[in-house]
């Protein structure tokens, strides 16, 4: 058994919202899907973290559509599945108890957004004593503006936080590099 766990952040309905503003990484879900399918072809730990907000107004809140899994990223009945409150998904949560006890050492983390639940999850976890990667192109964030009203671009937002990440919390890789070093993909898997 591989002794890296996949895990999915917050695949989450809210995300596709428009009125998020510009997102970067289009592909990510494409990109994200296949590390998805080929973890799951060779039968590898598979974890899914799904945000529930405690703010009844939010899109994340469990009584709103948004709350739902983004279509392809449902989780098996195989796979684990953690409900998180706050950005990092150490917080509240079994995960680090689930990863210890099935001796998980290494992590890839995917999924939204790059500066906010990624960067918490993957910081705490190097802290907790793991290994991570986060694949650059299956992560995805939105525009936002700064303390001094300056809009950033999704891709600079994006960009800045992997970079923050980089050496020092993870290594920062791709869809392709994973498939092919982890897994061993040398086609393409059909989105």
């Amino acid at each position: 058994m591989s002794q890296t766990c996949l895990l999915l952040i917050d695949f989450q309905k809210a995300f596709q919202d428009p009125s998020l503003g510009k997102r970067n990484n289009p592909n990510m879900e494409r990109n994200a899907y296949r590390l998805l399918q080929g973890w799951r072809e060779k039968a590898w730990p598979v974890v899914h973290v799904q945000h529930s907000s405690y703010d009844m107004e939010s899109p994340l809140h469990s009584s709103s559509a948004g709350f739902g899994f983004v279509e392809d990223f449902y989780p098996s009945r195989h796979e684990k599945h953690i409900i998180k409150h706050l950005t990092s998904a150490f917080i509240d949560t079994d995960l680090d108890l689930y990863l210890k006890r099935e001796k998980f050492k290494s992590l890839v983390v995917m999924g939204f957004t790059t500066n906010h639940c990624i960067s918490s999850t993957v910081r705490m976890a190097k802290d907790l004593g793991y290994d991570v990667t986060v694949p650059f192109d299956a992560t995805a964030c939105f525009e936002t503006y700064s303390f001094d009203g300056s809009l950033f671009s999704a891709e600079i937002v994006h960009g800045l936080s992997l970079t923050n990440l980089h050496h020092e919390f993870a290594t920062i890789s791709s869809t392709e590099s994973l498939l092919s070093s982890q897994l061993k993909v040398s086609k393409p898997v059909i989105f």
